[in-house]
């Protein structure tokens, strides 16, 4: 492992602190707490914590000494100043004195003397960087570190590695107990360099932030190359298995994963998943030791809150056998889950019964001959957790490779994963997204770079989608994908192309999981009358207005019966379906063949609890009805653009927003099916009877 400081970058970040009135100090924790946190072999996620013990005035204009130190869940690859809170660092060394305290007690003492009283909470290991007296102190999870740490031997280990330069610190729970006896390690240690919290990671410390980072640089280079020489010979995993496509996996895993809402009929609480299959990842899921190592347990106790204690681990799915490996999948994840509710129940009657189960479902899926899938309640929740399952399933293959793996135990497992301090991390997101009614679906938008398509993927994000934008034109999904966030998914459709409609709904379940929404929406307008029109006209707007809904209702519903956790399919028909207008017979007839198309899907597929509805929307500002169109259009009709456009029953001009919010209603009514909402501001003609 190599430094990553560059005193090129480090003044600039300097330079650019000053003008904000941030000292060099600061500018400084903030570059190195960034280095380090850019490392995923250093900490994953909002793991690792830095802090700086410097003077400031407090708001009555008073110097005091404060200490900076990383606030709780902030991820320390992009830190900011003020993910750094300063708290007044007398009275939390005071605190030394006492035996215990409670957490609440700690927290309100920590906000109480907070400089800013808006901060966030800071991290949970803040008393450990109170009680050492150096001004920079550096905390991460090294997985090289860990690989040493977490073995019966550890102490033995680390002592041979880190010649004597770090000081061993004996399992505790992270908190004021564990910052205690840090501290006491530390004072009978003279000299040392930085703390070995077993099970835990690497303390660091220095009167620079230079010095503290290249400490731990240092140190984890040391364990890495102890690993590196020490390796012994492992036997190669076997033979890949010949397994199913992911594609066609997913699905199952996801639903297997998946659990009926017991409040709401029809409702599910899914789950969105990750898929990994590097080299390192396919040769442990094949390896001769899973059955054993999947039972190892956690690498350190921060990552239970987001893995579980244990993954579930399926059987090698077989593109013949796949019914089966469904109905074992369905199988090992109740057998998962009830484990974990026995683990809970153990567990809280041994700590006074007071507690409520976190959600009993995997949070990583091992699946010999393809992979790993790392599930989440949204997407960046699913990446979370496949990161950290990599890093895991590194760290136990190290320390395998030069001893035998141990971790903490169960019942510390339990008392960490429950510990309120840690879910505080998850919380607040966690309740941010639980309110938003389509959190944990994946819904894929076709014609997703016009305005009808874009202002469905908006409303959908916000309503806690994930969302698959296609288009015919990827550069314009891109764009729209762009605007709703990194987890966005961009993909080329030509939905009158078989193949090309198979492959994108093969990556959306690649990327996502499945599908529970389709909007299908992608559609141009052809015009002629209709008995002089030539038959390569209706030939291209049935293959675009019909057969591209057919191809799209088609490949969502292979992947919604694979999950079993039924689906909503939603089909843009237009008013023309219902209210036939002069001239535009192509277009019209091609729509309402896709209306009766709705209705049969109603039909046939409402025993999967999948669902069919249509929008029957009128003279909106798009891709198909363009500035000239509606010109010819109000042209034709005698009467002014404004008077066209807003030529219904409410006088009002009908937007792509309000379409998609007409979508919106149809995939939250859960028992509504082979309806149709008419979206044009009251047309008679166009009312369904």
């Amino acid at each position: 492992m190599k430094s990553g400081w560059v005193d090129r970058d480090a003044e600039a970040i300097v330079a650019d602190g000053a003008k904000a009135g941030i000292g060099r100090d600061l500018a400084l924790r903030v570059y190195t707490t960034r280095l380090l946190g850019r490392d995923p072999k250093l900490v994953l996620h909002g793991g690792g914590n830095t802090s700086l013990k410097t003077k400031m005035r407090d708001r009555g204009g008073a110097e005091v000494e404060v200490l900076h130190v990383k606030a709780s869940g902030v991820d320390m690859a992009t830190i900011a100043p003020d993910g750094l809170p300063a708290v007044r660092l007398e009275p939390m060394r005071k605190l030394r004195v006492l035996d215990a305290i409670d957490d609440e007690e700690l927290i309100g003492i920590e906000r109480a003397n907070l400089i800013d009283p808006h901060a966030p909470n800071p991290s949970v290991e803040m008393m450990l960087h109170a009680f050492l007296p150096h001004k920079f102190v550096d905390h991460t999870h090294a997985t090289a570190a860990l690989s040493l740490i977490d073995q019966p031997r550890g102490e033995q280990i680390c002592g041979e590695v880190f010649d004597g330069r770090m000081a061993f610190v004996p399992y505790l729970m992270p908190g004021f107990g564990l910052a205690k006896k840090a501290i006491e390690v530390f004072e009978g240690a003279p000299g040392c360099e930085g703390l070995i919290l077993s099970k835990h990671g690497l303390v660091t410390f220095g009167e620079t932030a230079r010095e503290a980072y290249e400490r731990m640089i240092t140190f984890v280079s040391r364990a890495e190359d102890f690993i590196a020489r020490n390796r012994k010979s492992v036997a190669a995993a076997p033979s890949p298995i010949k397994t199913a496509p992911v594609a066609q996996v997913a699905p199952i895993v996801r639903g297997a994963c998946s659990e009926q809402d017991e409040n709401t009929e029809g409702a599910w609480r899914r789950l969105v998943l990750e898929f990994r299959n590097g080299d390192a990842v396919v040769d442990f899921v094949n390896g001769k030791d899973l059955p054993r190592l999947s039972e190892a347990g956690v690498i350190t106790p921060d990552h239970t809150i987001r893995t579980k204690n244990w993954p579930l681990v399926l059987g090698a799915p077989q593109t013949e056998k796949l019914a089966d490996f469904a109905q074992a999948a369905r199988r090992g994840v109740q057998a998962f889950s009830t484990r974990y509710l026995d683990y809970f129940a153990r567990h809280n009657k041994r700590t006074g019964g007071h507690k409520r189960p976190l959600d009993p479902l995997p949070r990583i899926v091992l699946v010999p001959g393809l992979g790993l899938f790392g599930l989440g309640r949204c997407k960046n929740d699913a990446v979370i957790a496949a990161d950290i399952a990599e890093a895991w399933l590194e760290c136990l293959r190290d320390a395998e490779a030069i001893g035998r793996f141990e971790s903490i135990s169960e019942a510390d497992m339990f008392d960490c994963e429950y510990w309120p301090l840690e879910q505080a991390k998850l919380g607040a997101r966690q309740d941010l997204r639980k309110d938003l009614p389509l959190a944990g679906q994946v819904a894929a938008i076709t014609g997703a770079g016009g305005a009808i398509g874009a202002a469905t993927a908006k409303a959908f994000a916000a309503a806690g989608a994930e969302v698959a934008l296609l288009d015919v034109d990827r550069a314009a999904a891109r764009q729209q994908a762009n605007a709703l966030g990194a987890q966005a998914l961009a993909l080329a459709c030509d939905v009158t192309d078989a193949g090309s409609v198979s492959a994108a709904f093969d990556k959306i379940a690649e990327h996502f999981g499945g599908v529970d929404i389709v909007v299908s929406n992608a559609g141009a307008a052809w015009q002629g009358r209709i008995g002089e029109v030539d038959e390569e006209i209706l030939h291209k707007s049935f293959e675009l207005n019909f057969y591209g809904h057919q191809r799209v209702a088609q490949a969502a519903v292979r992947i919604m019966r694979a999950q079993g956790t039924g689906g909503c399919l939603l089909f843009n028909i237009s008013k023309q379906a219902v209210n036939p207008g002069p001239n535009f017979g192509p277009y019209g007839i091609a729509k309402a063949a896709a209306l009766a198309l709705m209705r049969q899907y109603a039909l046939d597929y409402g025993a999967d609890g999948i669902r069919a509805n249509a929008v029957n929307a009128d003279r909106i500002r798009s891709g198909l009805l363009t500035a000239d169109m509606i010109a010819s259009r109000a042209k034709a009709r005698g009467v002014s653009e404004k008077d066209y456009m807003i030529g219904n029953l409410l006088g009002r001009e009908v937007t792509a927003q309000d379409v998609a919010q007409a979508f919106l209603h149809q995939a939250l009514a859960l028992k509504t099916t082979a309806d149709v909402t008419t979206v044009d501001g009251g047309n008679i003609a166009a009312a369904m009877r």
